[in-house]
């Protein structure tokens, strides 16, 4: 029988906030997180196809690579747009046909140049179609269909296609959608406002197949809000808690949920008992006018701090986005901005300006009131730029991003976020006595290792040896989240001086994106993971 070859590409991220390079470089690791809709497309090939999944962020592309396939498939966010139309080019350049998805693709069809086949939306619906087509001899240059697939019917990924000694983190899925209109956010336009699920015995025979590669450690849940179904997530964590007990916890999972988590008590225990140690939550600002212009509703229904302390309060970090650049903010935002992330001792603050997805409701209403100025790349945390004209003037509010970036970058105020945190939690590790793996390993030893002889001489030893002594004196439980912590310190100093050293205010310095995210089969949405546990655990 003749095997048709497939070659399915993830073009490279750049480096960011989110892509945690300096991080991973103390673990061996080349990249977070692989391409979960790669190997979800891969599920859907059947057996008379070879399949490879080539991901350009731990491996190089060559020209070999594309001759020796029938077909390339990429799928990309809007964050690995430069990454794309390089693929792309050299496809055409080498006559090697091309066929595209993913959440870039569907977004900006229009900018699919040299593209074969356009595979929009959702791949559970448009993919087999392209895939029947393409066996008959006339696949069609589109597919494109706005319906939302029963996700109950998505394929176990096919993990044993991905290197996965190459990365920190394995991203699973349980559900698409959520409730919420946030102004600038894609995700209801991707996916819709009514979560789908998968159900908790498809998600098991996920974790069993991720499990039987030998990959233990951190797993990253990449749904854009975990919890917008509160009674099918109470469900499933109750399946995956006692999934854990009887595998002696393998996996340590972080997510991305809506603040509204925090009130529910029976819902962070259930979370506590499948074994969560980090959630990304979207805070956004300290001002309550920004909050109701970007439709934040739910941030006004709670009080922030409060509610970040019930979760860390548990053991599970928190990790969250804020954002600069809304019309409404007030005059001192910055000085807000840089006390709010101090005083909710979070170490991880993702800020970023404000930038104008495709189709969101902002790209709308700016785009009517003409002061859209550009695309976007995706890029709200390290190109210093904003793709919309503001009320406010642009080169103030650009300062003010930067100065905010340099505070809460500045180690100093990064290790004292991480103390508090530390005093936050409970006493001993909740899990600690169910783990099969709670043992510190050669990992650990060599993640600490590193830390120590890269870390104590760096420019910021001092503030550093500081941290470790003291942390150590007050949580010895919490040895491996300390030097992860501390880690992630250095990744963030590292790009908070390269950005901040930029020339021009467009200058992206080839380091990154906001992003690392899950890269469903079709969403742009951010990713944290397990390096909230880069040394280990």
């Amino acid at each position: 029988m003749e095997f048709t070859n497939f070659l399915l590409v993830y073009p490279e991220i750049p480096e960011t906030y989110w892509s945690y390079k300096h991080a991973l470089s103390f673990i061996g690791k080349r990249a977070l997180m692989p391409p979960l809709g790669l190997a979800t497309i891969a599920a859907m090939i059947p057996d008379q196809f070879n399949c490879r999944i080539l991901d350009m962020n731990v491996e190089a592309l060559s020209d070999d690579d594309l001759l020796g396939s029938d077909m390339v498939l990429v799928s990309a966010m809007l964050i690995q747009k430069a990454s794309f139309h390089e693929v792309i080019a050299r496809c055409n350049r080498l006559g090697v046909p091309v066929a595209a998805g993913g959440p870039y693709p569907t977004s900006c069809p229009e900018q699919m140049s040299g593209v074969d086949h356009l595979v929009l939306n959702e791949g559970e619906i448009t993919f087999p179609r392209f895939l029947t087509d393409y066996q008959l001899g006339r696949a069609k240059s589109l597919y494109s269909d706005e319906r939302r697939p029963d996700i109950k019917r998505s394929p176990v990924p096919r993990f044993d296609l991905l290197q996965l000694d190459l990365y920190d983190t394995l991203p699973f899925q349980f559900s698409r959608g959520c409730p919420y209109h946030c102004e600038f956010c894609d995700i209801v336009h991707l996916f819709g406002n009514v979560p789908r699920t998968k159900s908790p015995e498809q998600f098991v025979r996920e974790l069993d197949a991720a499990y039987r590669t030998g990959f233990r450690g951190s797993v990253f849940i990449v749904d854009d809000n975990f919890i917008g179904n509160h009674r099918e997530v109470k469900e499933l964590l109750r399946v995956v808690a006692a999934w854990q007990v009887e595998h002696r916890l393998p996996f340590h999972f972080s997510t991305e949920a809506s603040i509204d988590l925090a009130a529910d008590e029976e819902l962070l225990d259930l979370m506590v008992d499948a074994g969560f140690v980090m959630v990304f939550v979207g805070i956004e600002s300290p001002a309550e006018e920004s909050l109701k212009e970007a439709g934040k509703s739910q941030n006004l229904r709670i009080d922030v701090g409060e509610a970040i302390r019930r979760i860390q309060r548990r053991g599970i970090d928190v990790t969250a986005g804020f954002i600069i650049g809304f019309d409404t903010d007030p005059a001192d935002i910055y000085d807000r901005q840089i006390q709010f992330v101090q005083q909710l001792s979070i170490p991880v603050a993702m800020v970023g300006l404000l930038m104008a997805l495709p189709h969101t409701l902002l790209w709308e209403r700016l785009s009517r009131e003409g002061r859209m100025l550009s695309g976007s790349d995706g890029n709200n945390t390290h190109g210093i730029s904003m793709n919309f004209q503001p009320r406010r003037d642009t080169a103030e509010i650009v300062a003010g991003y930067r100065r905010v970036l340099r505070e809460v970058y500045r180690p100093s105020r990064y290790f004292a976020r991480c103390l508090a945190l530390l005093r936050i939690y409970p006493e001993h590790l909740p899990d600690e006595d169910r783990r099969a793996d709670r043992k510190i390993g050669f990992r650990e030893l060599s993640g600490l290792g590193k830390s120590l002889s890269r870390q104590i001489f760096s420019w910021y030893g001092l503030a550093y040896l500081s941290y470790i002594v003291r942390a150590l004196l007050l949580r010895p439980a919490y040895v491996v989240r300390i030097f992860t912590m501390a880690v992630q310190g250095h990744h963030f100093f590292t790009i908070t001086r390269m950005m901040l050293r930029a020339e021009t205010v467009r200058e992206p310095v080839r380091t990154g994106a906001r992003s690392f995210a899950s890269e469903r089969i079709g969403s742009r949405s951010v990713a944290i993971s397990g390096m909230t546990h880069a040394v280990g655990r």
